[in-house]
């Protein structure tokens, strides 16, 4: 857009809000959020200077299509000082994977990588899948990219090592060796088959192996073979023959496990059709730990090295950056971005683009795995399109729906009850969206519509109530609920009653003998109808009818379970999990903490005469 076309109000008028904040602003590092009407950041970003970096958005006619329109929205702004843009760096990275704006590159990746954990605080260490915080008192490698991948692991060092991967609970109760011992796949410590001393030389040759020193290991393993073939000891020898041979097969080296490398992440960008795929690799201790696809939300504007540069920045802020991060594509601010993640790693961290060699080979080969993922995801797109297309003919909607909400309720006579909405749109299901509804009531047993009816008065008018009565942002084109015309009634009633007109309603009842494929489809303004049996559009809404249904289902059975474990202890003010399992683990049950003395209360562990008093004093109160 050239500097004479005309600037319209709505962007004038933002630009007059940055300029009136100019004045206040530092000249320092930091972080600036530009925020519309609604509170909601529009935009993220970090500056060397922020008072020169802001300034730059009041020249309108130099920006952007994009950036204009953030513009047009602005109605305030928010800055943080740091002290490095480094710094700054690292806390954009944090409140645009946290806030999300609409106008940044965003890495929308809500999964969790799982590690491999080795227990320190046991004489017989467990080797086991990790997610979560890690706990000071274990070792821990990763992370991996899939929970299969580390399950690959965990396998190949019970075969390697012989360690254990039992719980401590299985551990202390086993009277002979399990299964796993049978198949030579453990040294069964359990029942003391294995020393305290040679079961820790086990623990730190995997250690070694897992850190990168697998050769050094090798080594120690064909002497202890070659000492035992002299003494005699042919069995011994024969197992550690197999063991070297498994270690040789792991550390094989190839493309995708590259010898020269021993710490890594193979980060690959591939962009078609104003979309990006990132395929992420990981290398560990010269080891492939597997790879996962992202892809992040931008523009169709946005090039390579801004795509990447943004991406890098927020996949890291939760995890450590490795010593050494190849891409395919030179990013923006390397320098800069490679300070800011040493900063975090708290050690030097090197970002490069290799241009020959196995470095090379491992980036194309990550390159080719991310063109791959993102063709098969713009091929799902486009049937997809063409569903939700043929949806919009079907109920008579205007445009293909962007939001799809599907409600079902799942309980046991009215026990339990709750209410689940799923949520699709043109990318498939959109699982963070997903919500549940525990049943307040008061609800007659087994009264779906009064669920409904709840569920429904709760979503709508609690989004309306906070938008002040317009549509919001996550408005649905599609409501589909699990029912027949009894159904359908009851929520167009709700929705009539709030206001809700501009919602398209429909109900799928089974069909005869609850069949599928036979279902009716019921939407108030013509008679009841259905769809040939092989029909896509018919598949698609029996799809997410089945994954209200799923969800429900699951979300029933958790508060049924919470349910079953809970006792009269949860409700004494103070006593919390830890001390709740302390008082069951000694008087056995809550029956017999309801019976015992004053003095026998004090006397369990992690009891204190004053907890003690408050836990008499709930079951006696007088």
């Amino acid at each position: 857009m050239s500097e004479t076309d005309p600037i319209s109000p709505q962007v004038a008028r933002g630009a007059g809000v940055i300029e009136a904040a100019l004045p206040t602003l530092p000249l320092s590092p930091g972080v600036y959020r530009m925020l519309a009407a609604s509170g909601d950041a529009l935009y993220v970003g970090k500056a060397r200077s922020l008072k020169k970096r802001v300034a730059s958005y009041i020249q309108v006619a130099r920006l952007p299509e994009r950036l204009r329109r953030m513009v047009s929205e602005t109605t305030s702004l928010e800055v943080v000082t740091t002290h490095t843009e480094a710094e700054a760096l690292l806390l954009e990275a944090n409140l645009i994977k946290r806030l999300k704006p609409r106008f940044n590159i965003v890495l929308r990746d809500d999964k969790s990588y799982p590690w491999l954990m080795l227990t320190e605080d046991h004489a017989f260490p467990r080797i086991s899948k990790h997610r979560g915080a890690q706990d000071p008192k274990a070792t821990y490698w990763g992370p991996f990219a899939s929970a299969w991948a580390v399950n690959q692991t965990v396998t190949a060092m019970e075969r390697l090592f012989l360690l254990r991967s039992c719980a401590d609970t299985v551990f202390n109760a086993r009277t002979r060796p399990c299964l796993l011992h049978q198949i030579k796949r453990c040294s069964a410590p359990c029942v003391g088959r294995i020393s305290t001393e040679e079961y820790a030389k086990l623990v730190a040759q995997a250690k070694g192996f897992l850190s990168g020193k697998g050769a050094s290991v090798q080594r120690e393993l064909s002497a202890e073979m070659q000492a035992a073939s002299e003494n005699l000891e042919f069995e011994r020898a024969a197992a550690l023959r197999d063991r070297i041979r498994g270690l040789t097969h792991v550390q094989s080296s190839g493309v995708i496990n590259p010898a020269s490398l021993e710490d890594a992440d193979v980060i690959a960008l591939w962009q078609s059709a104003g979309q990006s795929c990132v395929q992420v690799f990981f290398i560990r201790g010269g080891r492939n730990n597997g790879n996962r696809a992202h892809f992040p939300t931008h523009s169709k504007s946005e090039e390579p090295g801004e795509v990447l540069s943004a991406f890098i920045a927020q996949f890291y802020d939760d995890k450590p950056p490795p010593p050494l991060i190849l891409t395919n594509h030179a990013i923006e601010e390397m320098a800069l971005v490679g300070e800011a993640l040493s900063l975090k790693a708290g050690r030097r961290v090197e970002l490069a683009v290799p241009q020959r060699g196995e470095k090379r080979a491992v980036v194309l080969h990550a390159e080719t795995n991310a063109r791959e993922a993102l063709e098969r995801k713009l091929a799902e797109a486009t049937g997809q399109a063409k569903l939700l297309e043929g949806v919009a003919q079907l109920f008579g909607l205007a445009a293909p729906p962007e939001r799809i909400e599907t409600y079902d309720n799942s309980h046991i006579m009215g026990t339990n009850a709750y209410g689940v909405m799923v949520v699709a749109g043109p990318d498939g299901f959109r699982k963070n969206a997903y919500r549940k509804y525990g049943i307040r009531g008061p609800i007659a047993p087994g009264d779906d519509f009064a669920m409904m009816r709840e569920v429904l008065e709760r979503r709508f008018g609690r989004a309306l109530k906070e938008a002040d009565g317009a549509p919001p942002g996550d408005w649905p084109d599609l409501v589909l609920i699990d029912g027949g015309a009894g159904q359908f009634s009851a929520a167009r009633a709700v929705l009539d009653d709030l206001g809700v007109n501009d919602v398209k309603l429909v109900a799928i009842a089974k069909g005869p003998d609850r069949d599928a494929g036979r279902e009716w489809f019921h939407t108030g303004d013509a008679a009841p109808f259905q769809l040939p049996p092989r029909d896509p559009v018919l598949y698609y809404l029996q799809r997410l009818r089945d994954e209200a249904h799923r969800f429900a289902i699951g979300t029933h059975r958790a508060g049924r379970s919470k349910a079953l474990v809970k006792s009269e202890l949860d409700e004494i003010p103070g006593i919390g999990a830890v001390r709740k399992k302390a008082l069951l683990h000694h008087f056995g049950s809550a029956r017999g903490v309801k019976q015992a003395g004053l003095e026998d209360l004090q006397a369990a562990p992690g009891i204190s005469r004053e907890i003690a008093r408050k836990v008499y004093a709930h079951f006696h109160p007088s």
